[in-house]
């Protein structure tokens, strides 16, 4: 029967539920009143499926893991590939490109066609690609897989159509970059070398095209041999074998003489006419010992050699090479001019670096005028036109991750005056020093879109600073940062004794933020237990933070008896001072058995300057009881227009004031239901002697930043205590995010997200089971989302009053009515009441959002307080009261009456309430195998929905009212516990989360943006001319030889080549030659795209026609020829011969 049951729950999803109400989703107390049934309301849904669909946009930060460098000099546009297959293309601000390998190969070398609008990629699977940058978002044209040889180097030369590709045996293949098809022609490695030599050379590690002549290409081996290779001839000019290991060759633009790096930290010079032995051997950072031996060097493992007119001495600019003794050193860039030796140390080790030069011929005189720099976390390019090689300013976000994120926020359509102010203040303290060039990446070409609005995105970091983005119009601009350790004393050495420990490194991580962008005021919540509020303000002040203590430590686990007062609420009185005694300093190293009523942290008490911009006003934090450390606040709201800031944890609620710094409300969530708790606790035994937790770990924030850390911390997990007879039940319930249990001894939750998700769906049904009469094993219930909100607390209630809904992980839902004074003066004076009713409301899984609507279906925003500067200076003229603005549901009422509609999203199950009435209006479960993440009420399209992101990768998105499923795709697998902590959705159909610990992706949910996409993208190709090769005078060509070009196409073409082994390689035609073009959909560049391809598909139509109309011609020929010869041979038979 109880299957039969399961069944029709499943059939009548998201079916109108009956407006009596039922156990399970109305009142606990008492029958609902009279409520408008869904017929009743007839609220008009606009959205339809077709209006969402689900895209990325864009992806800011650095390029996570990067392998690979790219530049073309004529475009002026950078390509950087990633170990994860990845290819972000970069040029002028707005023009930022992401794509992707679908092999997720390493990208090992990239090769741009100079001013073609095409880039060749190398992959770590032997897999070569030609990618189209001719439309706004880069597609692959042509593959070509080798299957027995592995790409180790790979040369272009310019203006040429033929790719060298070097292979670990140590063979060089030609391939032809326009069909991408083997050329016949092989440069085999026994041939290169001497018969007479008996080791193999090694990897292919460099091949460069003579500048003197095209027909001779320079062949490097990994092993020290170098070869010059007469391509007309098939024969090699000259060999050198050199006894140390080449990293990489650079040419002199004359094409006389080039230098090679070496594995022992030297640089060889070698000149063409005696190739015997180099002429000059040099250790830029090894010293001559005693002995008169150079001291050993780390590799060169990159050299640009470049010559400038202005200047009879070339650049010699390389990376490696210092000495071994300089341990610690940091990785270092060395740039050699003339007798000038400058060593520029990075932050990160060098992945690769390149010499940006004026012209791209190889064969003139290179003027380099700067060199970007790609290192393992960060992008820097360094200007070599001024004598101390200052950098440029870097106009990408390229520092999102210059502290661990460990939280974000995304809002969307905010007050315009607000980016214009963050921006003045963040520019203030910008840094200095920059180059006063422009940055030289500077191609491609980006306007700004039509339908733009004001959006911001906030990041919250693992060293407690806090960012806030300028995201509009698909770009990323940083304008202000914070920094909430300052409101903090810095802990001392060996000072703070286990509450240094306490959260590791990271005690001011960011765990969470709240912003009311209208009124400018900003909470955050830190790991170690604490709350700070923020005001903004243009001036600057001299203030004292008020500080204030929570005692929220109620386990229900130490009750002996229902008359017991150990865990009585702890209201605090009107003054603000805790009823507690007076706490030892947090700095004392009190044993942790003993330590009571300190905070984590210190907060500074005495006068403090603070600059303009965001100034700490008020720091809430929860203290240790009896030797067990506060617990990590799970959820946080507040509301600018009624001066209040609510918070729970997994033990229960606090509600402050924060206009008159007072706490208005501290107790357990149990405590909240009174009567109306529709469970049975069951109580235990007090424990004896509680147990010593000097072995006591709390964990911090998810270090997943780090590969050599094998450990998580992470803040979206709380502690776990567990006691030793219910280990195993207890663990599955305590991988919820938000949920603690008992006694005992702590430990460290397994980070496996894998199996952290599943045990947490197997145990699901087990721990949160309707049928279940008592749960003592959920005594500890968490808050975990709260909300201030115009609503009504009671059935009885006529109109709406302040309310705080407060969600609960079991499901259950509170509404906690309060009594707020109007009048300015008495609301600075008189206490905010707070009552709880014992309104209880219940859903499937932990309660994550709330959202409130009229019973026209429209959106109920909070009120909030209009933003007014308190430290602006006195102004007569303008008053100096709080002006608020309220969003009632009753102005928009007259078709139903008074009431509002309650929308309510849990882990599984979406409701919507009638209130007062509490009915049930509609239900739908969203999801039997998993559970979700994030859900939002959000503004698309001039309407409203439900969006929700699941721990298996899908997004939903749910109608609203009727809660109709109007989108489920399966996006991404959830594969770490980054992405679950940093997904939101906004307004206007988007959503972000980080998909690396470098990069920000931002998606899309609605079909107008995904049409309207290639407008709001930059293009990457502007048509530009190539510029023209130097005239070089007779005398200089006559006496510098000939830089002759030679035919290619003759050469390696398949007349005179042949054609290679099939099994060789294999060709595998792109995707992008025809949904490429339709990808450029938009504007005048897909108009033609497409024109263009129609004509190539109706030319190739007519060549096909004419092929059929020749070979029925031919047919035609030669029957008729067949019949005249019939016709001849019967001619003078008569009818009886045949």
């Amino acid at each position: 029967m109880k299957k039969f049951r399961k069944v029709l729950d499943g059939l009548t999803t998201s079916s109108p539920v009956n407006p009596g109400g039922s156990p399970g989703c109305g009142s606990a107390a008492g029958t609902p009143s009279a409520a408008p049934t869904p017929r009743e309301l007839e609220i008009q849904e606009t959205l339809m499926s077709e209006h969402f669909q689900i895209c990325k946009t864009v992806r800011h930060g650095f390029p996570y893991q990067p392998t690979a460098l790219a530049f073309d000099p004529v475009q002026k546009i950078l390509a950087i590939g990633s170990r994860s297959g990845g290819i972000r293309i970069l040029g002028r601000p707005g023009v930022d490109c992401h794509s992707q390998h679908e092999s997720g190969a390493a990208v090992l070398q990239m090769q741009f066609l100079i001013n073609e609008g095409a880039l060749v990629t190398a992959c770590a699977d032997d897999t070569l690609h030609l990618w189209s940058l001719r439309q706004r978002l880069p597609a692959i044209l042509h593959s070509l897989k080798f299957n027995r040889e592995r790409i180790t180097f790979c040369h272009l030369p310019f203006q040429s159509k033929w790719l060298y590709v070097g292979t670990e045996r140590g063979n060089t293949h030609i391939v032809n970059i326009e069909s991408f098809i083997l050329s016949g022609y092989v440069i085999m490695w026994n041939k290169a070398i001497e018969l007479s030599t008996k080791t193999h050379p090694g990897p292919v590690v460099h091949l460069s095209d003579s500048p003197k002549d095209e027909g001779k290409l320079l062949i490097g081996f990994e092993s020290g041999t170098i070869v010059m290779w007469d391509l007309r001839a098939k024969r090699a000019d000259f060999r050198i074998y050199y006894d140390e290991a080449i990293h990489s060759v650079s040419w002199h633009h004359e094409g006389r003489q080039f230098m090679c790096s070496h594995s022992d930290g030297s640089l060889s010079m070698w000149n063409m006419r005696n190739t015997a032995k180099p002429f000059q051997v040099t250790f830029p950072h090894g010293k001559t010992q005693r002995d008169g031996r150079k001291e050993s060097c780390k590799p060169i493992l990159k050299v640009e050699y470049k010559t400038s007119r202005n200047s009879s001495e070339a650049f010699v600019i390389f990376s490696g090479g210092l000495s071994y003794d300089k341990a610690g050193r940091r990785p270092t860039l060395t740039i050699m001019h003339g007798k000038a030796i400058t060593v520029l140390e990075m932050d990160y080790p060098i992945v690769d670096f390149m010499v940006l030069c004026e012209t791209p011929y190889l064969n003139e005189v290179q003027e380099p005028y700067a060199v970007v720099v790609l290192l393992e976390k960060d992008f820097v390019v360094v200007d070599l036109t001024q004598s101390n090689f200052p950098i440029f300013e870097n106009p990408y976000p390229m520092d999102v991750h210059e502290s661990p994120v460990t939280c974000t926020a995304y809002f969307a359509d905010c007050p315009p005056d607000i980016i214009p102010v963050l921006y003045s203040i963040g520019a203030k303290h910008k840094k200095t020093g920059y180059s006063h060039k422009e940055w030289p990446v500077s191609g491609g070409t980006w306007t700004v879109g039509s339908q733009t609005y004001p959006e911001i995105i906030i990041t919250g970091h693992a060293d407690g600073s806090i960012k806030f983005w300028d995201a509009t119009a698909i770009t990323l601009q940083m304008l202000y940062k914070l920094k909430t350790s300052k409101v903090f004393e810095k802990p001392k050495t060996g000072d703070m004794g286990r509450s240094a420990d306490l959260v590791e490194e990271d005690p001011y991580a960011v765990q969470m933020i709240s912003w009311c962008p209208q009124s400018r005021i900003f909470c955050v919540v830190g790991i170690s237990a604490h709350v700070i509020l923020y005001r903004f303000s243009k001036h600057d002040a001299n203030t004292i933070i008020t500080s204030l203590e929570l005692r929220l430590q109620c386990e229900m686990e130490d009750v002996i008896s229902p008359s017991d007062t150990e865990n009585t609420p702890c209201f605090s009185d009107p003054s603000g001072h805790s009823p507690q005694p007076q706490p030892p300093s947090p700095r004392s190293n009190t044993p942790d058995s003993v330590r009571d009523s300190i905070p984590c942290l210190k907060v500074k008490d005495r006068m403090i300057r603070m600059p303009p911009g965001y100034q700490a006003e008020l720091v809430v934090q929860l203290l240790w009881v009896d030797g067990e450390p506060p617990q990590q606040i799970t959820c946080l709201d507040l509301n600018s227009a009624y001066g209040l800031l609510a918070l729970g944890n997994c033990n229960g609620l606090a509600v402050v004031d924060y206009l008159q710094k007072t706490i208005l409300l501290c107790m357990s969530t149990l405590e909240l239901y009174g009567s109306a708790d529709p469970f049975q606790r069951l109580t235990r035994s007090p424990r004896k002697n509680r147990q010593s937790t000097s072995d006591f770990c709390m964990r911090g924030l998810s270090n997943f930043y780090s590969d050599s850390k094998k450990r998580i911390r992470t803040s979206y997990q709380s502690l776990t205590e567990l006691s030793d007879n219910q280990v195993s039940l207890d663990l599955e319930r305590s991988k919820s995010p938000t949920s603690v249990k008992g006694p005992g001894r702590k430990l460290s939750l397994p980070t496996d997200l894998k199996t952290d998700l599943e045990s947490r769906e197997n145990s699901f049904s087990r721990s949160r089971s309707s049928s279940v009469s008592s749960i003592d094993r959920e005594t500890k219930e968490a808050v975990t989302t709260l909300q201030f909100a115009e609503s009504y607390g009671r059935k009885s209630d006529s109109l709406p009053t302040p309310c705080l809904w407060v969600g609960t992980s079991l499901g259950l839902v509170l509404i906690i009515p309060m009594s707020i004074p109007t009048d300015e003066q008495e609301r600075q004076e008189d206490p905010v009441t707070v009552a709880p009713t014992g309104t209880v409301l219940m859903l499937k899984g932990s309660v994550l959002r709330f959202g409130f609507l009229d019973c026209g279906g429209a959106l109920i925003n909070s009120p909030y307080e209009v933003w007014r500067d308190q430290h602006a200076p006195d102004d007569p003229d303008r008053p100096r009261k709080r002006k608020l603005v309220n969003f009632s549901p009753s102005s928009s009422q007259e078709a139903c009456g008074d009431g509002h509609l309650a929308v309510v999203c849990s882990e599984r199950q979406a409701k919507v309430f009638y209130m007062p009435s509490q009915a049930c209006l509609y239900v739908h479960n969203i999801t039997e195998s998993s559970f979700v993440l994030r859900a939002d009420v959000v503004s698309v399209s001039n309407s409203v929905c439900l969006a929700c992101f699941c721990a298996n990768g899908h997004i939903m998105i749910l109608s609203l009212p009727s809660l109709r499923p109007l989108l489920d795709v399966s996006y991404l697998p959830l594969t770490d516990m980054r992405i679950a902590r940093t997904f939101c959705f906004t307004n206007g159909g988007q959503a972000l989360y980080l998909c690396s610990p470098t990069e920000i992706q931002r998606i899309t949910y609605s079909q107008e943006m995904c049409v309207n996409l290639q407008e709001t993208l930059g293009e990457l190709f502007t048509p530009i001319e190539t510029p023209e090769a130097q005239n070089r005078g007779f005398l200089k060509g006559f006496f510098g030889g000939n830089a002759q070009t030679f035919d290619r196409e003759e050469l390696f073409g398949e007349a005179s080549a042949g054609k290679a082994s099939r099994s060789l390689a294999q060709h595998i035609p792109g995707q992008g030659g025809i949904e490429g073009m339709k990808a450029a959909a938009g504007g005048v560049v897909g108009d033609l795209a497409r024109a263009r391809i129609a004509l190539d598909e109706r030319g190739q139509r007519l060549g096909e026609l004419e092929e059929r109309t020749a070979l029925m011609m031919t047919s035609a020929e030669t029957f008729s020829k067949h019949a005249h010869e019939l016709m001849l041979k019967c001619k003078d038979k008569k009818w009886y011969q045949f």
